[in-house]
């Protein structure tokens, strides 16, 4: 039977900076209370992870970035059909296209929460930058996984939304210089 909330990391721990999403499920797998939570690892996403969205209230894809402006973000996800759709790797969003079109229904709530990242050769280790972010990201993740609550989900990934941070997370931007 599957878990309600679902963490699905991507990455390759050879390959420098991408380990970033494996990283911060072998923390979250250390620190957090998983009788509610599944967690899932994998090099790349792929159509068959589709699959995986089954039968979920939530579901968090973690992976490296280059495009993070900010050390993390969250953001939540609509189901696309983009160029990722008929190659090997796949975008989260067009995991969740074919979640719809197979299953004839939209998915769970998804949300990506991107690590930034800047090394990403074969070989090489985790990058200064990329742990100062993995170690801000593995905080904000653990008080986002103690509220399952898609509610709480949307807020932290709106920061801009007027009541972020009070009373139940930190905003992200809080967590950045911590």
């Amino acid at each position: 039977m599957s878990k309600p909330v679902l963490l699905l990391a991507c990455g390759n721990l050879s390959r420098g900076d991408d380990a970033l999403g494996p990283l911060l499920l072998e923390y979250v797998e250390a620190h957090c209370d998983l009788s509610e939570i599944e967690l899932l690892t994998d090099f790349q996403l792929q159509i068959e992870h589709a699959l995986d969205l089954e039968n979920r209230e939530l579901v968090l894809f973690v992976d490296a970035s280059v495009s993070c402006a900010d050390p993390f973000k969250l953001t939540e996800l609509e189901p696309a059909q983009d160029n990722s759709y008929t190659t090997h790797a796949m975008s989260p969003a067009a995991v969740m296209a074919v979640y719809r079109s197979i299953k004839k229904q939209l998915p769970p709530p998804c949300f990506l929460l991107g690590i930034k990242g800047e090394s990403f050769e074969l070989g090489e280790e985790l990058s200064e930058n990329a742990g100062k972010n993995l170690q801000q990201a593995c905080r904000f993740a653990l008080s986002l996984l103690s509220h399952t609550d898609v509610a709480v989900w949307r807020q932290q990934a709106d920061s801009r939304h007027p009541l972020a941070g009070l009373g139940m997370l930190p905003r992200p931007q809080d967590l950045m210089d911590a």
